[in-house]
């Protein structure tokens, strides 16, 4: 079962839109067994050209599922934000049955999908081959320093250690240009 936290950021979350939304998303639990425990957050934003962005993340066990969509309708931008998650699930699925095809239980983690939906669903046969392995040391560094080394090697992200926290800490950079930070423990 779903849960759903839907939250709008210029835009008030009404019991229509908040139905349209569940009911829509609601759809991805077929892939799952009964068991399916988890929260859809859900986050709606109008922007000041009237064009909508749909953010869905789905945080389970195994599986993260996250998908987001701008369109000028927030209607439209659901219904493909569902075709994403559902094409990311089928995609897992197909890794998770081919890595343990030959193991017994295979389909504890997802119900079986129908066959239509199977005949239906994009060939997602691409192989995920690591062509080249870098090893380095994490110096210890601040946040903008890493930002810097990051912008000056060209990459979409980069890890250092923090140098406050000792911690192994990843700068990237966003879709709208600016930076994140993910932190471990």
């Amino acid at each position: 079962m779903l849960n759903f936290n839907i939250r709008g950021e210029n835009i008030e979350v009404t019991p229509a839109i908040r139905d349209y939304v569940e009911t829509k998303i609601e759809k991805v639990e077929r892939y799952f067994n009964e068991d399916l425990n988890a929260n859809a957050n859900v986050n709606l934003k109008v922007y000041n050209d009237k064009q909508t962005k749909v953010e869905v993340t789905i945080p389970m066990k195994n599986l993260t599922l996250r998908a987001e969509e701008r369109h000028n309708d927030m209607y439209a931008a659901v219904d493909l934000i569902v075709d994403k998650l559902e094409r990311q699930i089928r995609k897992h699925k197909t890794k998770v049955n081919r890595k343990f095809r030959d193991r017994e239980g295979t389909g504890l983690y997802f119900a079986n999908v129908t066959s239509q939906l199977e005949a239906n669903s994009e060939s997602s046969d691409e192989e995920y081959t690591i062509v080249r392995t870098k090893q380095f040391d994490l110096k210890p560094m601040d946040q903008e320093e890493a930002i810097l080394q990051m912008n000056m090697l060209g990459h979409d992200f980069f890890i250092f250690t923090d140098a406050e926290t000792d911690s192994k800490n990843i700068v990237y950079k966003r879709n709208d240009g600016k930076y994140g930070l993910i932190e471990t423990n």
